[in-house]
């Protein structure tokens, strides 16, 4: 079987950090490790016939792309928000733009970036700058090259008055099977929101083919919080060792594969309905792969230079994983510090001894002080009616702040 020492060299390196920090740090990893071609070049022919699947996806008809995404909780996104006149807003996550749209017509006279890292969110962001040319600005790029972006678009640090981060996989991805996304419908097992712009950037299938088994039994523990990772990985090595895994629902097979029939479809979702065993794997793979975490918090930070004060910044999470880094920043708290009671306690405190310019106990808080003003006091989760008409956001988490 074919090695990639030097592929599992940089996953180790990198994995030890992520770690020990608590913040998942990948934003190296993929300028250094080179897709594994090689491995590969038996399934070329077939691999680029699916590169150019995607490529005419995102030639499709907007108006028939956007009816593939229900944006979720959109009353309470425009409610947080509040849009006004003449104001400025950046819709980090544009997708097909359902949200954008629901501002718009809550406010039309406003000037809102949209910006998306797929290729097929732009070219829709694109169409829709026609209808609304005063109003929509299109933009192309990660979070980690918004910063950037913006200032050359001529938005200045301080002067947004929303922004909005819709995190997650949109329907959009999911149910094209030529992105690699869905365990349901059989494609290459790609996973990359931008691949297109970065063909070099390794795809899910180098990462189950090249990675060692306790480096993908990590993988999946820490971003699928998979309790059954060791299981899982030996069993991918396993399969691996006779034919790589090139498609989406062979890894499926695979992981369906390590355990009894009966319990492919025994764990249940928020609305007690079955779920694939396998659908945490896939979770896992794809933040891996496009470095989601790391750009997220990447993200907020842009998110917070930009905003002025009084700007408001609302975000939507669909995992603790996410959940958990936006609620450590709008809190204040260190990405590498153990979040538990005492350290919210002392967020509270730090709080209130800023108000009262005093310290009652005498001890110095080491924290920076706080940025945000937390507008609700417990996260917001979707109504019932809005789960049964939009099931894939049945774990939404909306959280929304203004900024101090």
């Amino acid at each position: 079987m074919l090695q990639y020492p030097y592929f599992c060299r940089i996953y180790k390196k990198f994995l030890s950090c992520w770690l020990e920090s608590g913040i998942f740090n990948l934003g190296v990893w993929p300028k250094n490790i080179h897709a594994t071609a090689e491995r590969y070049n038996e399934y070329e022919a077939q691999e680029q016939t699916d590169q150019t699947g995607a490529q005419e996806l995102q030639d499709r008809d907007s108006e028939a792309m956007t009816k593939l995404h229900i944006p979720v909780m959109v009353d309470e996104v425009v409610r947080c928000l509040a849009p006004q006149k003449g104001q400025f807003f950046l819709d980090m996550t544009f997708g097909s733009g359902g949200h954008t749209r629901a501002i718009l017509q809550k406010e039309s006279d406003i000037t809102l970036y949209a910006l998306d890292r797929d290729p097929t969110a732009y070219a829709i962001a694109e169409q829709l700058s026609e209808l609304y040319p005063k109003q929509i600005r299109a933009i192309l790029s990660q979070f980690s090259q918004a910063e950037a972006l913006l200032m050359k678009a001529g938005v200045q640090p301080g002067t947004l008055d929303g922004v909005l981060l819709d995190l997650g996989c949109s329907s959009m991805q999911l149910d094209a099977p030529e992105r690699g996304f869905s365990l349901r419908k059989d494609g290459p097992l790609d996973m990359r929101m931008d691949g297109c712009r970065y063909p070099d950037m390794p795809t899910a299938a180098d990462v189950v083919n090249a990675l060692d088994q306790q480096a993908l039994a990590s993988i999946l523990r820490t971003y699928g919080e998979e309790k059954h990772a060791k299981k899982i990985a030996s069993a991918i090595v396993q399969a691996r060792s006779i034919y790589p895994i090139t498609r989406t629902q062979q890894l499926a097979s695979i992981v369906a594969g390590a355990f009894p029939p009966s319990a492919t479809y025994a764990r249940k979702d928020l609305l007690q309905r079955s779920t694939h065993i396998a659908t945490k794997t896939f979770q896992a793979v794809r933040i891996f792969v496009n470095n989601e975490l790391n750009e997220l918090y990447t993200g907020l930070k842009t998110a917070q230079k930009f905003l002025r004060p009084g700007g408001r910044l609302v975000a939507l999470s669909f995992h603790s994983l996410e959940d958990r880094i936006i609620k450590r920043f709008l809190l204040g708290i260190s990405m590498t510090e153990r979040f538990n009671l005492s350290a919210r306690q002392k967020v509270i405190q730090k709080s209130q001894l800023d108000s009262d310019h005093e310290n009652t106990e005498g001890v110095s808080i080491g924290r920076a002080p706080l940025m945000w003003k937390v507008m609700h006091k417990k996260v917001l989760t979707p109504e019932d009616q809005d789960v049964q008409d939009n099931p894939r956001g049945r774990s939404a988490k909306l959280r929304a702040a203004i900024k101090l």
